[in-house]
């Protein structure tokens, strides 16, 4: 099985960008990992927020494949634990599908998109920017995966 973490627009802080690429190699040495970025829409700030929803929505759709699973990171999906995350993860890693994490723009998913998901996770009931939570989302992935090892990374 392979993780991947697509994210739309490029990371633009230097210091979160050397985060995610730290976690990412790190996040190598247990499972194969992906981070795909799409690219930034041109001429975003002509169209209305329905319309930016929509043409990201086409670009994570042309990105996915029915082999997916499709799990949208969104501010209304499961959250777990540290713990809870890592059994859930064990699980899907267990089902054999890859497993597709989606980080959208700012203005959230289309319905096409969330139509295509298998499932909402939410990393918190606070709001982060786009660019906080790509760090998050691959620390938790390797949390989990040390969690499952056993390894001494997490406490509790």
């Amino acid at each position: 099985m392979k993780i991947t973490l697509l994210v739309v627009g490029k990371t633009t802080d230097p210091r979160l960008a050397s985060l995610i690429d730290e976690y990412r190699q790190r996040l190598t040495h247990y499972v194969p990992f992906d981070f795909v970025v799409l690219p930034d829409l041109k001429n975003a700030k002509s169209l209305t927020e329905e319309q930016v929803k929509t043409a990201e929505g086409e670009a994570i759709l042309r990105f996915l494949t029915p082999a997916m699973e499709v799990i949208l990171l969104d501010e209304h999906g499961r959250e777990f634990r540290s713990v809870e995350y890592a059994d859930w993860l064990q699980k899907k890693m267990g089902a054999g599908r890859d497993l597709t994490l989606v980080i959208g723009g700012p203005y959230g998913f289309s319905k096409p998109v969330y139509d295509r998901a298998d499932g909402k996770l939410s990393l918190s009931q606070m709001t982060f920017s786009h660019q906080m939570i790509r760090i998050m989302a691959i620390e938790q992935l390797y949390r989990a995966m040390t969690i499952l090892r056993h390894e001494p990374y997490h406490h509790e």
